[in-house]
């Protein structure tokens, strides 16, 4: 069948599957307004969505090593473009980056520009050269450009352990998003529905490899698409009367101000803030008198229980006490920690707020500095991040020819930014509807979202609106939200029907799982086919090296799971955290072994380590997550953004190192010209 051929049909059946969708939408409508529970409309919108992309999965099943691998290398720039978009919006771009954009304003906007400015580098330094290479994985191409004269596998070993670090440092975030919609709406426990969701990734990636998440992914990004601009739509036309919040919401900014501005004034709200402060100078009383503090807390909640167990206590009131005993810090260590962290949280609730609307808006001079440096160094970081992802770049193996590879960087530009345009306006209106309907309600008569979003991690709760000042009324200091859940919760924060919050679980579930499918793809295909073909067992037969790279998947797979359920850290921190590893390991090495020859295989293996070690390094001591402390940052840059460290060491000590040592072999020169030729 010839390329154009195919391209047709594939939109024929897209076509259908997008009017089909719309079908079941409306008809879900129906049944919703015919009195069916909510309940039933939520298990249809997840497990009809599940059930399909695990169809797509059983038809795209493959034991084809090219198709297992890189669909073939014949996925149009079009599709391939729309499968990209899929694999990058993921659970942090579609349930974190609104809610980032909600509570940090324009300093979240850095994640929207870098994001986005990574793909022209893509375009510009990497994507054409790695499809002319035509291999299987960012490994090979690595391992190959930088073989040596003797053909060592030092560099390939390298790129993996680094593949295989930042994808499951990615993918962790992607299946906690997974647990987080799966346990909303099915109502099962977060660790049993991040297990249930893991099924449905593996139906795909084990059954098909790259040719069974490809064809999932595009109906995956329709989904995306779709759940996204409709109740975005529908708070612009709510709030302003035009249906493109695009344009609309900027006429709500200077609304939001206004009211912030008598929030910072209003007496009730001031008393609240003051009751955090003072929270805050309790914990740090208690830090400055650690050990004493920590054996007497413990002692009082024991003397505490024993009291309620001999008296005429009940059950609730035991079971609450022997939980905050069970909860209570194990160590004076632990205790400075927890009570530290708990002192840093009362203090930003202390603070009034601030606009979110100004660049780098800070009370003085020196605090708006360092917030434009790190903005700007985040920028940095998640641009030269995305040009190093592996499980983005193995996309444009599986175009048809270099020029197609191109395109697909175009193609995937449009549909990301038919969603990023939209984060801002769904952050502003979200931020709109807050403030005018629940900021001044009485207590007793909080909306039912409030509720359903509070009991799903009540040891970590997503949504926290407590009476702090007992007067019976919501003030906005007494509201907090985690970043994670606003996307999710839009649809009942804007009185819209359930099958709209069904919808945009779908969404979500399904910007998580294409993300997932692609990543624990990549771990395992770089597993398999770099570990195990290139150095283990190099005659081994296709079929063994699917079968190996499907049991890889499954191993990888698991254990993700297991640390998702952990809940280590916030969707975006994560990420974060993904891409500065990529920047700083990756990304010089690409770069210069496609644009320099004179870059040789010592200077990869040193420029490798160094990025590693130092952005490594630098997180470890400064994010309070790893025990590091932020008082130990470089110029106060944000652990988040290590890469911008990591990459210039990266860069510096492979440049110096290449010119150290001998110059590459004829062999690897004729590779490069061969890369570079038109």
């Amino acid at each position: 069948m010839s390329e154009r051929a195919f391209t047709k049909r594939l939109a024929i059946y897209y076509g259908w599957y997008t009017l089909l969708f719309v079908t079941f939408l409306i008809s879900l409508a129906v049944l919703e307004k015919e009195g069916v529970p909510r309940a039933w409309i939520g298990y249809l919108f997840m497990f009809a969505t599940i059930i399909l992309y695990a169809g797509i999965g059983v038809m795209s099943r493959t034991s084809d090593i090219s198709e297992y691998y890189v669909a073939g290398r014949r996925v149009p720039a079009i599709f391939n473009g729309m499968a990209t978009a899929a694999d990058w919006m993921s659970a942090a771009s579609f349930l974190s980056l609104a809610g980032g954009l909600y509570l940090q304003g324009f300093d979240g906007l850095a994640y929207i520009i870098g994001w986005t400015g990574g793909f022209c580098l893509v375009a510009l330094l990497i994507a054409p050269y790695i499809r002319k290479f035509g291999q299987y994985s960012i490994p090979d191409f690595l391992g190959t450009r930088f073989a040596g004269p003797h053909g060592s596998n030092v560099v390939r070993v390298l790129a993996v352990i680094a593949t295989v670090i930042i994808s499951f440092t990615y993918v962790v975030a992607q299946i906690y998003g997974v647990g987080l919609i799966t346990s909303r709406f099915t109502g099962v426990d977060f660790s049993v529905g991040i297990f249930l969701g893991l099924a449905s990734i593996l139906v795909c990636s084990f059954l098909g490899g790259m040719r069974a998440v490809t064809w999932t992914q595009v109906a995956q990004y329709i989904v995306i698409i779709i759940a996204y601009m409709i109740p975005v739509t529908w708070l612009s036309i709510k709030h302003t009367q035009v249906p493109v919040p695009q344009v609309a919401y900027g006429e709500i900014v200077p609304k939001l101000e206004f009211f912030e501005k008598i929030f910072a004034q209003e007496p009730k709200e001031q008393e609240v803030r003051r009751i955090f402060k003072q929270r805050a100078e309790s914990y740090q009383v208690r830090i400055n008198q650690l050990p004493a503090s920590w054996e007497t807390g413990r002692f009082e909640l024991r003397q505490h229980l024993d009291e309620l167990k001999s008296g005429n206590a009940t059950l609730i009131q035991i079971k609450a006490a022997s939980k905050a005993l069970a909860n209570y810090p194990k160590s004076p260590q632990e205790a400075q920690a927890v009570w530290l962290e708990a002192k840093n949280a009362n203090l930003a609730r202390a603070e009034p707020v601030e606009s979110n609307y100004t660049p780098y808006a800070a009370k003085t001079a020196a605090e708006s500095d360092i917030k434009r440096n790190n903005f700007m160094a985040l920028v940095f970081c998640l641009m030269v991040g995305t040009a190093a992802l592996p499980h983005i770049l193995v996309r444009y193996y599986t175009t048809p020819s270099v020029s197609e590879s191109r395109d697909s960087v175009f193609w995937s530009l449009f549909f990301i930014m038919l969603l990023y345009i939209s984060i801002p306006a769904l952050a502003i209106l979200v931020k709109y509807d807050i403030y005018t309907s629940l900021v001044g309600m009485d207590f007793n008569k909080l909306p039912s979202w409030v509720t359903y979003w509070a009991s799903i991690d009540k040891s970590n709760p997503l949504v926290n609106i407590v009476d702090i000042n007992h007067d019976g009324i919501v003030q906005l200091a007494e509201i907090a939200l985690d970043a994670d859940i606003v996307v999710l919760a839009t649809p009942e924060i804007a009185g819209l029907p359930y099958v709209i919050s069904g919808l945009v679980a779908a969404g979500g579930l399904a910007a998580a799982l294409s993300t997932a499918d692609g990543l624990l793809l990549t771990i395992s295909n770089s597993l398999s086919h770099d570990i195990y073909y290139k150095m283990v067992d190099p005659s081994a037969s296709t079929q063994k090296r699917v079968t190996i790279s499907k049991l890889l998947l499954l191993v990888v797979a698991l254990v993700a799971a297991y640390v998702a359920s952990l809940k280590p850290a916030d969707i975006l921190s994560l990420v974060g955290a993904a891409f500065s590893l990529a920047a700083s390991t990756l990304f010089p090495a690409l770069v210069l072994g496609i644009f320099w020859k004179r870059a040789n295989q010592p200077g990869a293996i040193v420029g490798i380590i160094t990025g590693f070690a130092v952005c490594v390094f630098y997180m470890l001591s400064t994010h309070p997550l790893f025990g590091g402390n932020a008082n130990n940052q470089w110029w106060h840059i944000a652990a988040i953004s290590a890469g911008v460290f990591g990459v210039p060491c990266g860069f510096i000590t492979m440049f110096a190192v290449s010119l150290l040592t001998p110059p590459p072999d004829a062999r690897t020169i004729a590779l490069i010209d061969y890369l570079r030729e038109p």
